[in-house]
Parts: structure tokens; C-alpha cells; sequence
């Protein structure tokens, strides 16, 4: 599913418009991000949760080359599924 196809289900499933529907969209991966960017997790009880991970500094191996390569450390998110999820697609 695209984002449009997402603003599209939204906005079929409720009363809100296409735009109100893509802003309120824009909105909660905004506040997500923003909480992420805060080292903070963010959970929804029975989907799941949104939980920032750090990487450390460390070598790789460039797989064309086989040459090292540094790596620097960087900040991801991982996603952990919710029981109610998790159920739903069993």
C-alpha cells in the first residue's frame, strides 16, 4: 500500500476529506519522527511499537569489491508488532 492508497482508505473509512485525511497522515509520521528523533518509543497498544535503535561504528565489506569499509554509527527504528496485529494476520 502506497501512501496515497493509505489517504484514500482513511478518507473512505471516516468523514474527513482526501486533504484532511493526508494532512492528519502527515501529521502523526511527523510526531513520530519527532518522538524518534527524542530517543523516546512510541507505542500503540494492540498495532505496535516504534522503538529507536543506535548502530555502532564498525567495519563492513563493500560486497562488489570485498574491500573494508567504515561504517559510521547511525540511529534506525524497528518496528515490534502488537499481539492484536500479530493476531489478525495468523
Amino acid at each position: 500500500m502506497t501512501k496515497a492508497e493509505l489517504v484514500d482508505a482513511i478518507a473512505k473509512n471516516t468523514t474527513l476529506t482526501k486533504t484532511q485525511a493526508r494532512e492528519a497522515l502527515e501529521a502523526f509520521v511527523g510526531a513520530v519522527t519527532i518522538s524518534l528523533k527524542k530517543g523516546s518509543e512510541v507505542r500503540l497498544v494492540g498495532f505496535g511499537s516504534f522503538v529507536p535503535v543506535s548502530r555502532k561504528a564498525g567495519m563492513a565489506r563493500n560486497p562488489r569489491t570485498g574491500a573494508s569499509v567504515r561504517k559510521p554509527a547511525s540511529k534506525t527504528c524497528r518496528f515490534k508488532v502488537g499481539e492484536t496485529l500479530k493476531s489478525a494476520l495468523n
